[in-house]
C-alpha cells in the first residue's frame, strides 16, 4: 500500500529544494555574503543554549546549597553572551538585506527583460495591475521570504539542536518525552498548505485588482472628473477592499488554528515535563539546578513552534511566488525568432500579403483571404468602416500579431523566417495617439537613432515641423513632457513621434490614422511632416480623411475584414456603385455641409 501523506511530504519537500534550486543562479554571484550570514545564524541559534546551561550550577549553587562563593561568572557570562548574539544577530541582518536586494535587483531585471519579449496580444488579456503584480511585487514577495526564511530556518535549527543537547545533559527521560510532543506539534503543518494555496491565488489576483484601480483612477483622472465618476470609483475601490478583507479573514480560518493547536500540545509537554521532573526530584535521579535548566531549554525550545503558524503564510507565499516568477520566466512568447532566421533586405523590391487570415479569438475570424502586392516606394492607403480590420492588419507587418494562415513576404521570404529585430528596425510606425515617454522633447525624439548627430536631430525638427515650436520653449529641446507627453498638445506629440520616425530613417512607415484625432488647422501642419517622412519611402496608411490619401499609388478599401476593392483614386471613383465612391461622396457631403453652416454664421 503507498502511504499517501508521506507520499504528500515528499512532494512537498521536494518541492522546498526545487524552489531553492531556481534561485540559486540569482543567489551564486553574492554567495559569500550569502553563506557568511547563515553562518552567522549558526552561532546566533547556538548561544540560545548557554542561558539554559549556566542556570544549572547558578541554582544548583546559590538558590540550593546556598553556596557563599557564588558563581558571579555566570550573570555576567549571560550579558556578554547576549551582546555577542546581538551583534551577530545586526550583522545577519545586514547582509541578509544587502543581499536579498541584490537578488531582487537581478530577478527584477530578468523578470522586466522578459516582460520586453512578450507581444501585444500577451498584453491585451492582462490589465495594469496583473502585470506589475507578475514582474514587480512578485520577486519582492520571493526573495523577502527566502532569504529572511533561510535565516530564521538556520537560527532555529541549531537553535533547537544546542536545546535538545541541553535536555539530555540534564535528563534524558524528559527529552525524549519533549522530542515527542515537538514531533506532535509539527505534524498537523503539512495539511496547512493544501487548506491555503486556493486562497492564495485568489489573494494574489485580489492584491492586483487594487494596483489597477490605483492605476487607472491616475490614467483615467479627467474621464473620471468629466463624468462625475467619484462615486462609482469609490465604490468600485471599497468593492475590492472588502473582496481582500474576506480573502484575508479565510485566510486566518484556515490557518489560525495552527498557532492555538500547537500551543496546546507545547502546554501538555511542559505540564508534563514538570509532573514528571518533580518525581524525579524527589526520587534524587536529576538536581533542582537539572530541572530549571531543563524546563527554561525546553521552553526556548517551544516558543517558536508555537508562533510558527503565524510565520507559515509568509513561507507559503514566497514558495507561491517562485513558482509564479519561474512559470513566468519559462514562458515562451508567441512571436519569436525562428531557428537560424536572416537579416533584413534594404534592397527589396516588393512586400507581397498572400492568402492571409488572422483572427484574435478562435472562431472570430478578423481578416480573411487578403492578397496585396506593394511595390518598393509606392504608398498604399487601407480605409473603410471603422472595425474592418485595417490596424489589424498594418499590424501584422511588424510582427505584433502573427497570420493565422497565409503569409507576408518581402521578396518571396516570409516575414517569420526574417529576426524580429532587423524587421522591426526597418520599419517606423506613427500611431494616432504615439506613446512618449518622461523625459525631454530631445530624449524622445532621439529614441529613433540613439547615435544621431546633432545635424540629424535638427534636421528631423525640421522636417517634422518642430523647429518654431521648440525655439519657443526656454529649455527648448530638453523641454519636460511629463508622463506619457502629457505637457504637449495633440498636433505637438504627432510631430515629435514623426521627428522620431525621421531619425530612424527605415524604408517602410506605417501610418495609423496618424492626424485623425487633430483639429484642421494641427492636421494641416501634421500632413505637411508626414509629406516629408513619406519620400522614397514604402508606406503603409490607415486614413480617416480621404482627402490625405488621393494621390497614393493604390487605395485598399477593407469592409468587415475583407478586401472590397483597391485601385487609384480616379479609378476607384469611377465605379459608381463602389465601396470607396460612396464613403468618399458621404465624406464630401459633409464637408459641404460644414462649410454652408460656417459661411451662415
Amino acid at each position: 500500500m503507498i502511504n499517501i501523506k508521506n507520499l504528500e511530504e515528499k512532494i512537498y519537500n521536494n518541492q522546498f529544494v526545487k524552489n531553492y534550486k531556481r534561485m540559486w543562479p540569482y543567489v551564486k554571484p553574492f554567495w559569500g555574503r550569502a553563506l557568511m550570514s547563515v553562518l552567522i545564524s549558526i552561532p546566533i541559534g547556538s548561544l540560545d543554549a548557554v542561558i539554559a546551561l549556566s542556570l544549572k550550577p547558578y541554582m544548583d549553587l546559590v538558590m540550593v546549597e546556598k553556596s557563599v562563593q557564588s558563581p558571579w561568572y555566570i550573570p555576567i557570562g549571560i550579558v556578554a553572551f547576549t551582546s555577542i548574539q546581538g551583534t551577530l544577530n545586526y550583522l545577519a541582518t545586514y547582509l541578509n538585506t544587502w543581499v536579498g536586494g541584490k537578488i531582487t535587483n537581478l530577478l527584477k531585471y530578468d523578470l522586466y527583460k522578459k516582460m520586453l519579449t512578450f507581444e501585444p496580444s500577451f498584453f491585451n488579456s492582462k490589465n495594469s495591475g496583473d502585470v506589475m503584480f507578475m514582474f514587480n511585487n512578485n520577486a519582492d514577495i520571493a526573495c523577502a521570504g527566502l532569504l529572511d526564511n533561510l535565516k530564521v530556518f538556520t537560527q532555529r535549527l541549531f537553535s533547537s539542536l544546542s536545546l535538545i543537547c541541553v535536555l539530555f545533559y540534564n535528563s534524558w527521560q524528559l527529552a525524549l518525552i519533549a522530542v515527542v510532543i515537538l514531533a506532535c506539534a509539527f505534524a498537523p503543518v503539512g495539511s496547512v498548505r493544501k487548506r491555503i494555496d486556493a486562497v492564495m491565488k485568489k489573494t494574489v489576483q485580489a492584491d492586483s485588482s487594487i494596483l489597477t484601480v490605483y492605476n487607472e483612477s491616475y490614467s483615467g483622472n479627467k474621464t473620471i472628473l468629466s463624468y462625475n465618476l467619484d462615486e462609482y470609483m469609490k465604490d468600485r475601490f471599497d468593492s475590492v477592499l472588502k473582496n481582500i478583507f474576506n480573502l484575508r479573514i479565510k485566510m486566518i480560518q484556515r490557518t489560525s488554528w495552527l498557532s492555538p493547536m500547537m500551543h496546546v500540545i507545547v502546554s501538555v509537554g511542559i505540564g508534563i515535563a514538570i509532573g514528571y521532573g518533580s518525581h524525579l526530584i524527589l526520587s534524587h535521579k536529576i538536581s533542582s539546578g537539572n530541572f530549571v535548566s531543563f524546563i527554561t531549554a525546553l521552553i526556548m525550545l517551544y516558543s517558536p513552534v508555537k508562533n510558527i503558524g503565524n510565520n507559515f503564510n509568509q513561507v507559503a507565499f514566497s514558495f507561491l511566488a517562485i513558482e509564479r516568477v519561474f512559470k513566468i520566466l519559462n514562458t515562451e512568447p508567441k512571436i519569436k525568432d525562428c531557428e537560424n532566421p536572416v537579416e533584413f533586405n534594404c534592397n527589396y523590391s516588393k512586400i507581397s500579403i498572400e492568402k492571409m487570415n488572422f483572427e484574435y479569438i478562435k472562431g472570430k475570424p478578423v481578416l480573411q483571404n487578403i492578397n496585396l502586392e506593394i511595390k518598393k516606394g509606392q504608398t498604399v492607403a487601407f480605409v473603410g468602416n471603422s472595425g474592418g480590420g485595417k490596424t489589424t492588419l498594418v499590424s501584422l507587418i511588424p510582427r505584433f500579431y502573427d497570420v493565422k494562415s497565409g503569409a507576408i513576404k518581402i521578396d518571396g521570404i516570409d516575414i517569420r523566417k526574417i529576426s524580429l529585430k532587423s524587421l522591426r528596425q526597418n520599419i517606423a510606425v506613427v500611431f494616432q495617439d504615439n506613446f512618449l515617454f518622461s523625459g525631454t522633447i530631445k530624449e524622445n525624439i532621439m529614441l529613433g537613432n540613439e547615435n544621431a548627430s546633432e545635424e540629424e536631430f535638427k534636421k528631423a525638427i525640421k522636417m517634422a515641423y518642430l523647429d518654431d515650436f521648440i525655439k519657443s520653449l526656454k529649455n527648448g529641446a530638453d523641454t519636460q513632457i511629463g508622463e506619457r507627453g502629457i505637457l504637449l498638445s495633440g498636433g505637438q506629440k504627432q510631430r515629435v513621434a514623426i521627428a522620431r520616425a525621421f531619425l530612424k530613417n527605415a524604408p517602410i512607415i506605417i501610418l495609423d490614422e496618424a492626424t485623425s484625432a487633430l483639429d484642421n488647422k494641427a492636421e494641416a501642419i501634421v500632413q505637411k511632416a508626414i509629406d516629408n517622412l513619406m519620400q522614397d519611402k514604402t508606406v503603409f496608411v490607415i486614413a480617416h480623411r480621404l482627402s490625405t490619401i488621393q494621390n497614393a499609388d493604390k487605395i485598399v478599401v477593407i469592409n468587415k475584414g475583407k478586401m472590397v476593392e483597391s485601385g487609384t483614386h480616379d479609378e476607384l471613383l469611377a465605379k459608381q456603385e463602389g465601396a470607396y465612391k460612396s464613403l468618399y461622396d458621404m465624406q464630401f457631403k459633409k464637408l459641404l455641409e460644414s462649410e454652408i453652416i460656417l459661411n451662415a454664421h
